[in-house]
């Protein structure tokens, strides 16, 4: 079977992002040498690699599902996360997103062959496609997981395996729970069976769990799947709800140590979910935005405990505050991760999945075990993780439903991409705190 052709926003967030970092050095150390001439781009020249190509036009996006499963699977990757592939499904135009190669099943080329877990199944040329997300072509249209956006039309289809976004892998000291959700946005029923996943790897008889992310960590709840709900309100509160379970799971096992793999971006609920680990551990590229300010929320998933416990009170205010983001270098320095890991990102979870194996062969492994279990225990007696939920979830219902800090206009804007009239203003006031100053005629009012 061929590779996989990697999702254009994995090679913008991998590859290239890594190379761009090390052409910023190299340029700032060329641009400090005075003797330094340079070079016109020449594509003559040998030494010079690829060619100009021009802008990418609507009909290079679009496709037939009769076409071979090969060629589908490249060009709706080569578009994700935007503008997506353009199709037909069920009869209406669609954007398609978050492939990935299914069975080669026999039918009729665009033909829903079954669902699972907010996938479809779709029969292509010569095979068939699991269909992730979905992007209706209409006023309002949003994407959304490929089950909700496509609603009764595919409720009939079977469920069918071979398709996942959470599995468990376990050796004989260290288990696995590893889920790629698309994004990052975590879902109600994606946290659910994440939760669940998690409370069965902690029954296991492991002495290490790990709790891997995948291309994007996680960013929290899912704020497209709320917005699109009949009653956004009632859905975002058992979004929350929902995520506190998993993040439950982390905080009070204490029959593993617990490490958490964080080797894509994370931010809000997403950074807080992975602070419950004993360990964790980032790859170096890596940017988190601790923080739920900018989207009107006071935020849960226990960061009143965990991030403080973390970092203390004072810096874990000023994080959630300022609403800034931190690099893993200074996540390190802060406490919010313990270790920051170089390389690919294969070669990431390949180190860390070492380091988990060589703490669970610790001689000192009892100890420190012993060390989490006491140290949960004091701080339970101190104050119980479900004082920390409540009060959360409190300021949260005020939130969601009083919206008493502007989140419903704040994830209409998020999810309908609605281009900012301003400066946020926690970023105007960092910009006069460093002494720069706005363009002519701009303003730096909040909107």
């Amino acid at each position: 079977m061929p590779a996989e052709p990697p999702r254009k926003s994995a090679l913008y967030n991998g590859p290239v992002a890594d190379a761009a970092v090390e052409l910023v050095a190299e340029v700032a150390a060329k641009a400090a040498d005075p003797a330094f001439v340079p070079v016109p781009l020449d594509y003559r020249s040998p030494e010079v690699r690829g060619r100009l190509r021009r802008a990418m036009r609507h009909a290079d996006r679009e496709f037939s599902w009769s076409e071979p499963t090969e060629d589908i699977l490249r060009r709706v990757r080569a578009a994700d996360g935007a503008p997506g592939g353009r199709t037909d499904l069920c009869d209406l135009p669609v954007r398609v997103f978050d492939v990935y190669r299914g069975p080669e099943l026999e039918g009729t080329p665009g033909q829903v062959a079954g669902r699972r877990e907010g996938a479809v199944l779709v029969h292509t040329g010569d095979g068939t496609l699991w269909v992730g997300h979905v992007k209706v072509e209409r006023e309002g249209g949003i994407k959304l997981p490929a089950t909700l956006a496509l609603g009764d039309l595919v409720a009939g289809a079977p469920q069918r395996s071979g398709y996942s976004e959470i599995t468990y892998d376990r050796s004989e000291g260290v288990g696995v729970v590893s889920f790629d959700f698309y994004n990052g946005a975590m879902s109600t029923d994606q946290c659910r069976r994440l939760a669940s996943a998690l409370r069965y790897a902690v029954s296991q008889d492991t002495r290490v769990l790990v709790v891997r992310g995948g291309e994007v960590f996680s960013n929290g709840i899912h704020l497209n799947v709320i917005e699109a709900a009949q009653q956004p309100e009632l859905e975002a509160w058992m979004n929350i709800n929902a995520i506190n379970a998993v993040c439950r799971e982390i905080v009070g096992c204490t029959s593993q140590l617990v490490v958490t793999s964080i080797g894509g971006n994370a931010g809000a609920g997403g950074v807080m979910m992975g602070l419950g680990a004993d360990r964790v551990i980032v790859r170096d590229s890596v940017v988190l935005n601790p923080h739920y300010r900018t989207m009107g929320l006071f935020g849960s998933e226990y960061w009143t405990y965990s991030l403080t416990r973390r970092v203390g009170a004072e810096r874990a205010r000023a994080l959630t505050q300022e609403a800034l983001p931190i690099g893993a270098a200074e996540a390190v320095e802060f406490g919010l991760a313990d270790k920051a890991l170089a390389g690919s990102r294969l070669d990431f979870e390949r180190r860390v999945l070492e380091y988990a194996e060589r703490l669970a062969a610790d001689p000192g492994y009892d100890r420190f075990l012993a060390g989490r279990r006491h140290a949960r225990e004091a701080d339970e007696r101190r104050k119980p993780l479900d004082a920390y939920r409540a009060e959360e979830l409190a300021e949260m219902s005020r939130d969601m439903f009083d919206d008493q800090n502007g989140f419903r206009q704040a994830r209409e804007a998020f999810v309908h991409k609605v281009k900012a009239q301003a400066t946020p203003e926690h970023l105007a006031r960092l910009r006069e705190l460093s002494g720069a100053s706005a363009p002519s005629g701009a303003s730096t009012s909040h909107m």
